[in-house]
């Protein structure tokens, strides 16, 4: 009797098939936790940039457009003043991979979500869109 050693064809098969229908679904659900991290960065940027206007405007009694957060490599931010130095308008827009992303804040902390990447819901919403589905 002569003693078998390796796999079967079958076996192996079915090992493939395994492997492909979880990497099916892991890999989509981790470039969606990839972008979810990445948007964070956006909206802390927002929030801290709403509090440097907010501590401008008690010093100046305007709200200077030089208070603007940084620009990243995942997000460009403009500030303007739209209407006028008792206004402001910081928005964050996305680059890279989380291009079609975009957030914004005012004087009166209107959060919105005016853009973001199919799958991730209806844009505007009056909220920051953290979550695929259009979760704030």
């Amino acid at each position: 009797m002569q003693l078998q050693r390796g796999f079967t064809l079958v076996e192996l098969m079915i090992v493939v098939a395994i492997v492909g229908i979880l990497s099916a679904v892991a890999i989509p659900a981790y470039s969606d936790y990839v972008i979810r991290g990445k948007l964070t960065e956006a909206t802390s940027a927002l929030a801290d940039g709403r509090i440097r206007m907010e501590r401008a405007y008690q010093d100046s009694r305007a709200y200077p457009t030089a208070t603007c957060p940084t620009s990243t490599t995942n997000f460009t931010y403009v500030c303007t003043n739209p209407g006028g130095i008792e206004t402001y308008l910081i928005t964050a827009t996305g680059q890279g991979s989380l291009a079609g992303f975009a957030y914004t804040i005012n004087e009166a902390n209107l959060k919105q979500t005016i853009g973001f990447i199919t799958g991730w819901g209806t844009a505007p919403q009056n909220c920051w869109v953290t979550s695929k589905g259009g979760s704030c």
